[in-house]
Order: C-alpha cells, then sequence, then structure tokens
C-alpha cells in the first residue's frame, strides 16, 4: 500500500523534532523482537536519550515507514533525518566506531581484555574450533550480562584476546565487558558445560517480595517503584506513590547514581522482571522485581485495590 501524504508527513515531523530516532516493535523497557532488543543494547550505551515510535501501535506508520525509507524490515534507525540502516547494518557501524562518528562522538580506543581461560575449558573450546576449520570462536556479552560462545568466520573488525593458546573474537561493547573475564567447565547432570565468572557484571536482579516492599515504604526507604504496565490497566488499580513508566521517566532514572533503589512492578511480575533486566543492563546494581506484581499486592497488602 503507497504511503499516504499525512503518513509521510507524520514520519517527517517526527524526524525534524529528534536528532535520534528509532522506529521498533516494542518499546526500550519491552522490546518486542530481537533485532529492536539488539538495537535498543548498542544505542543505550552509546546516547543518553534519543527517540522511539513502536510500529506495532501504528499500523500506517509500521507499513509507512517501510517505503518512506525503502527498507523492508525493522528496526530502522535514523539520525540526523538521515536513514542509517537496520539491525545488521547498526551492529556493523558500531563494530567499527562509524555509528560513533555519525553520531557525532568519539568512539575511542577498545584496549584488549584480559581473559583466564581454565585448562579445561580451553581444550573444550579447541576441540570445537577443529571442528569447524576456518572459522574463529567469538564471544558476545549482551548489555544483559548474557554471555555466548560462537564459532564463525572471522569479520575482520573484531577485538582479539588471547589466553591458554585460545584466540577469542569480541565486538567493541563485548570487549568492554569482558576484562577480568573467567572461563572454566563445570559438570552438570547432562554434561559438561563453561562456567563464566564476569567482574564487570552488576548483581543480578532480586526478586523482592510485597510484605518487604511495603515495609521499605513504610520505613521511609530512598527508592522508585516504577509501574511498567499499560495506561489502562493502571486506571483501572495502582499502587500509592508507584510510577508509571514512560520515557520521560526513562530519561529520569537513567540520569540517576548507579546505585539507586529501583523497583518494578506489572500486573504479575513477568514484564517487570524484563524492565527491571534492562535497567540492570545500563549499570544499575540496586534493582527488583516485584513478585506476583500487583495482583500479589492486592491480595496480600491491600485489598481494596482492583484486581483484574
Amino acid at each position: 500500500m503507497p504511503i499516504t501524504e499525512e503518513t509521510r508527513t507524520r514520519i517527517d515531523s517526527l524526524l525534524s523534532s529528534n536528532e535520534v530516532v528509532l522506529f521498533m516493535k516494542g518499546t526500550p523497557q519491552q522490546p518486542q523482537c530481537g533485532f529492536s532488543a539488539t538495537v535498543i543494547g548498542i544505542l543505550g550505551g552509546i546516547v543518553p536519550s534519543y527517540a522511539t515510535v513502536n510500529v506495532l501501535e501504528d499500523a500506517e506508520i509500521r507499513e509507512g515507514i517501510k517505503e518512506y525509507s525503502q527498507w523492508p524490515t525493522i528496526p530502522q534507525l535514523y539520525i540526523k533525518e538521515e536513514f542509517v540502516g537496520g539491525c545488521d547494518v547498526i551492529q556493523q557501524m558500531h563494530s567499527t566506531g562509524e555509528l560513533h562518528s555519525t553520531l557525532g562522538l568519539d568512539a575511542g580506543e577498545v584496549a584488549e581484555p584480559k581473559l583466564s581461560i581454565s585448562d579445561s575449558a580451553a581444550k573444550a573450546i579447541s576441540n570445537v574450533a577443529d571442528q569447524n576449520p576456518g572459522s574463529a570462536v567469538h564471544l558476545k556479552i549482551s548489555a544483559n550480562w548474557n554471555h555466548e560462545f560462537s564459532v564463525s568466520p572471522a569479520k575482520g573488525h573484531e577485538i582479539s584476546a588471547l589466553s591458554n593458546g585460545i584466540e577469542i573474537l569480541l565486538d567493541r561493547d563485548s570487549a568492554q565487558r569482558a576484562d577480568g573475564l573467567e572461563v572454566d567447565m563445570v559438570e552438570g547432570p547432562t554434561g559438561g558445560g563453561f562456567s563464566i565468572t564476569n567482574p564487570n557484571a552488576p548483581p543480578p536482579v532480586a526478586q523482592i517480595e510485597v510484605e518487604d516492599v511495603k515495609a521499605k515504604i513504610d520505613a521511609g526507604e530512598a527508592l522508585e517503584l516504577m509501574d511498567v504496565r499499560e495506561i489502562s490497566e493502571r486506571e483501572r488499580a495502582s499502587i500509592e506513590g508507584s510510577v508509571l513508566v514512560d520515557q520521560s521517566v526513562v530519561n529520569r532514572i537513567e540520569g540517576l547514581p548507579k546505585d539507586t533503589q529501583l523497583i518494578f512492578h506489572c500486573h504479575t511480575g513477568v514484564r517487570s522482571q524484563s524492565a527491571a533486566e534492562h535497567f540492570r543492563g545500563l549499570g544499575f546494581t540496586n534493582v527488583a522485581n516485584m513478585v506476583g506484581g500487583i495482583d500479589a499486592w492486592s491480595d496480600r497488602i491491600d485489598s481494596a485495590i482492583a484486581k483484574y
């Protein structure tokens, strides 16, 4: 379907009003596809704020932006009103430092991280590499501090780290997160597996019961109680003192000290876990997910709060 002039004008307005605009599926707190999540993770480590458009909430924009850019997939990134590319292009530009330059930032040099690979882990990695001649061993450390090994040809712009005779290739972000990493092997019920210790990773998201949240509030503790539900849900039921998370709130939180106590809640505790992981990935060290969400709060703290 051809893009309408009204939709084209709306897109023009979005781009002229914001220096960096990402058309994505979902929101930065709750991306609805892996490609959108990947680009969010990249941008979050480079720029303090940028505009996003959730195409799942607007069918005209979702289809119109594809014709506008002559690019068939989403996410799509625009910088200074110019189309930059989709997920693969953004990853490539980020790895080479070109994305920083496009944003007017200094990419800087990334030092080779120091890794420690045990004898048993080195043997396991070597065995896999030998089965894939012509390929290299890659390590990806995501913004959520998930560690993923893979074997594929070298791309030519990775950062190399050597330990115990094993060469590991990392992208820029992974290299910056990898210094001091220890890799070992452990035996489990289904066989051996890698054990990874990363001193740079923030503590995991804590699981906090509603009674403990209530006690903290009653004690006057300094905390941010974040509601990641939809507006329509909040209109039906809300916890006094909680704040609905929107882009302005996200911008405010990102400017807070990294040890700020952040507690996230949703309806039952699933969406809030994802939101909490997102902010943990940004380096916040005191992040918790409220188990059971507002449903549990209604059951065990305040029965006057409606259930739905």
